[in-house]
């Protein structure tokens, strides 16, 4: 089990993989699972949407999300709670295909979430457009707790095929990383010691 280790002393931690499916907050209607792959999708059109969805609001203006269009929402799904601290928090499906949220756990109070999108034939509205990737310098940055972790996260991508570098010691302010890929490429960086902790506390705390 990839980031198994806990950045901080306690019950639970950012970084702590449990088996346990993340519960889903808001509670939908009626939910479909697909006996193929076990993942669990909401369908809008049955019953009433919880009325706290949409009347809870951030206080200011926050950054909350990074959008992918991806193939198979499954395959991604299953890739970035393999390889990442991200559990699965709501899955939908909608007349124009499947979306899914994943984020951290312990961060209600200010989320940021990986959003993802598989859309059906004819009903990608962005079609025409090249499908881009992340890559190969611009990525997905997760910081991990420490070289130990680098090197365990290494040797999961490289037992699947996705590792696209081997743990490297890079000058500051990037640290000890290594890079790998999701199912549609986009490069993910795992990262230790990189000092992003100590900078915003240090000027923002």
């Amino acid at each position: 089990m990839v980031l198994s280790r806990a950045c901080h002393p306690g019950p639970e931690s950012a970084l702590t993989r449990t088996t346990e499916e993340a519960p889903c907050p808001f509670k939908f209607s009626r939910l479909h699972r697909h006996p193929s792959s076990g993942s669990v999708t909401t369908d809008p059109t049955e019953g009433d949407v919880p009325p706290n969805t949409y009347s809870t609001h951030p206080p200011t203006a926050r950054w909350t999300h990074v959008a992918l269009r991806v193939n198979n929402i499954d395959a991604t799904i299953e890739w970035y709670t393999t390889h990442t601290p991200l559990t699965l928090l709501a899955r939908r499906e909608d007349p124009d295909g499947y979306g899914a949220w994943l984020g951290h756990r312990d961060n209600v109070d200010h989320p940021f979430l990986l959003v993802v999108s598989q859309f059906f034939e004819g009903h990608d509205p962005f079609g025409d457009s090249p499908h881009a990737v992340l890559g190969p310098f611009a990525h997905l940055g997760i910081e991990l707790c420490s070289r130990e972790d680098i090197d365990e996260a290494a040797a999961t991508a490289e037992a699947d095929g996705s590792l696209a570098m081997p743990p490297t010691q890079m000058p500051p302010p990037i640290g000890y990383i290594c890079m790998a890929k999701d199912p549609d490429g986009n490069t993910i960086e795992f990262s230790y010691d990189q000092g992003i902790y100590a900078t915003v506390q240090e000027v923002w705390g």
